[in-house]
């Protein structure tokens, strides 16, 4: 596993929650075993100091990725804290920082071509750098097992990816599992999962369970 910032135990954490035997997504681990997690450590997740270093990694991260086009590749930053946050208050922390770091991105980045940046839209994705990405955010107190790491995170992957994955016929099986085990572990489905293209992404970032009267907080710069 990568890692951009001098301290490395927040990397190593994040290194054994995926590979922990009940940790359902196979795409991590996956990424995990070909060294292709790259991790930024920082401080409190509602802090804007470090936000243009995160950015400098993720330009960094997408270079690198672009260069080799590799499967299963994911940018990853844990913060220290804060750990006592709800999941109402973790995702409004989140797309806080999304938003901030977006709005720093829209000086010199479009939005991706790959991805709508209306919120509302059932091909919405985040765009940084000007490529595509699917959110996954992590923090001590999400009621989904899958999401429930020691320290607020955002995982940024990919859209790419998932088109990879149909184009060579993986994608489906690749799905189903993750589903199985994530319903497995917590005793029922995720119910916020959606196919990209039938609905907007946006709700399953935080990974707060929300009903259909939702409005995302974030409108791109």
């Amino acid at each position: 596993m990568r890692a951009f910032s001098r301290q490395t135990t927040l990397a190593y954490k994040l290194a054994d929650f995926i590979r922990d035997e009940t940790f359902p997504c196979v795409g991590a681990k996956s990424a995990l075993s070909r060294d292709q997690i790259t991790v930024v450590e920082a401080g409190n997740i509602g802090d804007a100091s470090t936000d243009q270093a995160i950015l400098t990694a993720l330009y960094h991260f997408i270079g690198r990725y672009r260069a080799e086009r590799s499967l299963f590749s994911s940018f990853a930053v844990v913060f220290e804290g804060p750990a006592d946050m709800d999941e109402a208050q973790f995702e409004r922390v989140l797309w806080q920082r999304l938003a901030a770091l977006q709005r720093i991105d829209a000086l010199c980045y479009d939005w991706s071509p790959e991805v709508s940046r209306d919120p509302t839209s059932p091909h919405f994705g985040f765009s940084l750098g000007g490529m595509a990405f699917f959110v996954v955010g992590l923090h001590p107190n999400a009621s989904r097992t899958a999401r429930r790491f020691a320290h607020p995170a955002i995982v940024f992957n990919p859209h790419e990816q998932f088109e990879m994955l149909r184009a060579d016929g993986r994608y489906e099986r690749m799905k189903d599992a993750i589903r199985e085990r994530d319903g497995a572990l917590d005793g029922f489905p995720n119910p916020m999962l959606a196919e990209h293209g039938t609905k907007s992404e946006a709700p399953q970032y935080s990974g707060r369970q929300v009903g259909p009267d939702w409005r995302c907080p974030f409108r791109p710069v």
